[in-house]
């Protein structure tokens, strides 16, 4: 098969630069794919920086059965990477971040929390999964994501992190972004935040249609 060109390559080293410098994520944590064709998908190396990632640390697979294209190992967490993107032909980056605050959240009970603060969530992410903690990179991990994702823009990986989608770089930074905002304010204002109406949600849904 054919080299990754270097526009796509580029494009991608650039995605993952900007989602660290989001403070998205630290150091090794977190990892990034995208849909390069119909057969391919490009994904962070094992182990890799995001802030720092280099050209040759980007790893190419077949999406059909994971097969490794080039020399760049890929990350722990390709398994539920490429089952969402099998999955979901609507969304070509999957994004799994560690943002502080929502990570946070992730450590206490997140099924208990409303998220819906403020309308960013609604309306660009709608419902969130929350999923219990599960071994990382490990098969039972991927096969609790995936499906959790049929029909989920975000979900919670409890003490581990969270996992969105978009349908390009820009549309995954956002949500993980906004999702991580409405964290801060939930850790920061405590019993002081208070979730928008149902009604508010609702319509906001309506709107955004995020699924």
């Amino acid at each position: 098969m054919p080299p990754i060109p270097e526009r796509r390559l580029v494009e991608f080293v650039d995605a993952c630069h900007r989602v660290a410098a989001y403070g998205l994520l630290k150091c090794s944590s977190g990892n990034l794919s995208c849909r390069l064709d119909e057969e391919r998908v490009m994904i962070t190396a094992t182990r890799s920086w995001l802030a720092d990632l280099t050209l040759d640390q980007v790893s190419l697979l077949r999406l059909s059965d994971g097969q490794q294209l080039n020399d760049a190992k890929p990350s722990v967490e390709t398994r539920f990477h490429l089952g969402i993107l099998r999955q979901r032909p609507d969304v070509n980056v999957v994004l799994h971040f560690q943002s502080p605050a929502a990570t946070t959240i992730t450590c206490g009970d997140p099924a208990r929390v409303n998220f819906f603060v403020i309308p960013e969530i609604p309306y660009y992410i709608g419902p969130i999964a929350v999923l219990p903690y599960i071994d990382p990179g490990s098969a039972d991990l991927a096969a609790a994501v995936v499906p959790a994702m049929r029909d989920h823009n975000l979900a919670i990986l409890t003490h581990h992190g969270q996992v969105t989608v978009g349908r390009d770089y820009n549309e995954a930074l956002q949500r993980a972004a906004f999702f991580e905002l409405a964290c801060d304010m939930i850790c920061r204002g405590g019993d002081g935040v208070h979730a928008l109406t149902a009604t508010a949600v609702e319509q906001l849904l309506r709107a955004g249609k995020p699924i």
